[in-house]
This record gives structure tokens, sequence and C-alpha cells, in this order.
């Protein structure tokens, strides 16, 4: 049995709430697939940007008009996939990697199947950025730029399924973290982070308020959910542990903060499925589900859009449910009672969401929501008007 290294116990919580307030802003109604977001500052003037890996083209909408800049366009023969994004070195503008070649038929050739680059800022960011390649697996999903314990951030890289899989059979996943080296023309060593898994969807590295370092990553499978911690540190991995009480399939996860030093960790089961899910601490995970009616849920984020000094949920499927809806949801806790969760619309058949992120795009304090549609072909901004 695996013990978290994380405290779990909800505390008190505010018994009034106010109930979310969002103001949805198209920026962007013609995108093609809108596989992935990231949030950071591109072009270093103190402003949080959007950052889109869509199907041929990687763009960045710029704030506050969110002028749209293409990147890089028609990096790989196949589709575009993942976009990370941060600033790894204190200069105030971000570092940005893709990932592309999305052909998760293939998991056994290399060249047809996944790929990473690490895009070069050009001096005119009107120009295209440079993409320069690094080695991969196939199948790559998902990355995230991680901050490790002793400053240093890491390149971390997730495929969907395990090299010459078939049906989620085979190899386990290579969970790979790339170090940067200071020429980014030249070889990024490699460590393996894990390979426990064997079809992988999604990474969620939670980040310490305090210093803002990942204390541990979490890792959502269709075997269920792992740990890896309790640090991670520069050249010695630590392998992922079951995460007891989650051990069924999971395609989002993400742990949210419920006031003090209270954890909850929220989930989308199956892959691609159709239950959004809160664990709560005790000597068991106490299970709750807290929304059967959505269709193919690809997205989660947590923060604090209420200002309660807890963290709530939303959640964006991308697929029409039993109600012929797709959208983005809410889910909050009332009062002192963790199993009162109250569920609100964000967006009601506005969006099929593929992606969310979460940043406070407008320095007014308070969090906003950024998602990118499938099928609705949008990217939407919503505004966070909440208040006490």
């Amino acid at each position: 049995m695996f013990c978290l290294p994380l405290i779990f116990w909800l505390g008190s919580l505010m018994n009034a709430q106010p109930r979310p307030t969002f103001k949805a802003q198209t920026i962007d109604s013609s995108i093609s697939i809108g596989y992935g977001l990231a949030l950071a500052d591109v072009d270093g003037d103190g402003r949080t940007d959007i950052l889109l890996a869509d199907k041929k083209q990687i763009v960045w909408y710029r704030n506050p008009d969110w002028k749209k800049t293409v990147m890089a366009e028609n990096l790989t023969k196949y589709d575009n996939v993942c976009i990370a994004a941060a600033d790894i070195d204190g200069d105030g503008k971000a570092e940005v990697a893709v990932g592309a070649q999305w052909n998760p038929g293939e998991t056994s050739n290399a060249e047809e199947s996944g790929a990473v680059f690490y895009l070069q800022r050009p001096a005119d960011l009107t120009k295209s950025w440079t993409p320069i390649r690094l080695a991969h697996e196939p199948t790559v999903h998902r990355m995230r730029w991680v901050k490790a314990n002793d400053g240093k951030y890491f390149l971390l890289v997730l495929p969907l399924h395990g090299r010459g899989n078939v049906s989620g059979k085979g190899a386990g996943v290579k969970f790979l973290a790339y170090s940067v080296p200071v020429q980014k023309d030249s070889d990024w060593p490699l460590y393996l982070l894990d390979s426990s898994h064997h079809m992988t969807h999604n990474f969620h590295p939670y980040i310490s308020a305090k210093n803002k370092q990942a204390t541990g990553i979490y890792i959502a499978s269709a075997e269920g959910v792992r740990f890896i911690g309790d640090t991670i540190p520069r050249r010695k991995w630590y392998d992922a542990k079951m995460f007891s009480g989650i051990d069924h399939g999971a395609g989002e996860i993400k742990v949210g903060e419920a006031g003090g030093n209270a954890n909850f960790v929220a989930t989308v089961e199956p892959m691609h499925g159709n239950n959004i899910v809160v664990y709560h601490p005790g000597n068991k995970m106490e299970r709750l589900v807290l929304d059967t009616n959505i269709k193919e849920g690809h997205a989660l984020g947590v923060a604090d859009f209420l200002g309660t000094g807890s963290e709530q949920i939303v959640a964006g499927w991308r697929g029409p449910n039993g109600t012929n809806e797709t959208g983005i949801r809410m889910y909050y806790l009332t009062g002192k009672d963790t199993r009162n969760w109250i569920t609100a619309w964000v967006d009601q058949n506005g969006i099929a969401c593929e992606d969310i992120q979460v940043a406070d795009l407008n320095a007014d304090g308070k969090p906003d929501i950024v998602a990118s549609g499938r099928a609705t072909k949008n990217v939407k901004v919503y505004w966070n008007k909440s208040s006490k």
C-alpha cells in the first residue's frame, strides 16, 4: 500500500459561497481541432498570452488584443498534438516545446509516429520559430515543463502507448524527462521516470504553492493512477507507485486544495469517459461521482475561482451527452459537508471542449478559464466575474 506524501484533511469550509459567474469571449472561431493549450508570457510584456497546438499550426494569441500569430506550421506529416510553454530561464519570456506526428495507431515506428520539437524564438516575433527536433518515443501525447527541486526545469513527455503495443498490451509507456542543455540544438539528456503503464492519457505535476516546484507527479492511465514522488530530483528518478484507492482507468487528473493543508484528487473516468470523480481523504480514499452526464470527458482544471480559500473543479467534454449537450461545468463545495458538491454551467453548448487551462489573464486576482473546442472549432476565454 502506497502512502501519499500529501496531507489529506479538508478542514473547515465557508458556509456561504458565491455562485460561479463567467463572461465568455471567443478569441478564435476558425481553428481546426485545438488539441492543446498553454498559457505563458510569450513577448515579455508581463501579460499571460495563450498558445495553441492546432492540427497543422502552432499559434499564439497576444494578451490583451488577442492578435493571432503563427509560430510554426506543417512540422510533420501528421497533426500536432500537445504544447508546453513556461519561462524556464528567468528572462520573462516563455520557452516553447511541442509534440507532433500524431499517429496513435502506429506504436512501433518512431519516424511515422510521434515527434518532439523545441521551438527557438526569433528576434522578430512575427516570424516563424525555428524547430529543433529532439529524440522521442512513438505516440507522443502530452508534455509539460516542470521545475525540479534544484530549480532546474525539465521537459516531461508522456506517450499514449508503449512501443509496439497493440490494444494496450506489450511494453510499458516510456515517460521521459528531457534535461535542457545550454546549446538547445545539441543533444538533450533523457531520464526515464516510469514505464509501468501500458496506455496513458495525461499527467499532473502537483506544484507547491510555497516554492512553485513540483512535489510529485500523478499519471492517469487505463490501469489506474500512479504517483511519482516525493520530489523530482535532477538525476535520480523514483519509480511510480500505484495511487492507493484509484486502481481503475482514468484519462484526466488534477489535484486541488480544499483549504489549509488539505487536498483532493479529481479525475475523468475512464479514458474519454463519462464520469467526473473526486477523491477525499480518510482511512480509505472516498470516491464521489460528481457527474455521469458527460461524453468524451477530455479536460480538467482546478483553482480557487470563487475566492473561498478552497479550490473548485472545472471539467469539459467534447461529445454530445445524454441530453445532447457539450460544454464545461464547474463543481464546488458548499459548507462543511465534503459530499455536498454543487454543479454549475460555465458554458452550455458553446464549446465541444478538447482542452482547458487556467490562469489570471487580466491581473484582477481571480483565475480565468481558457478552453479550446474540437467540433466547435473555437478558442474561448471565460472571464471570472464571481464575487463573494
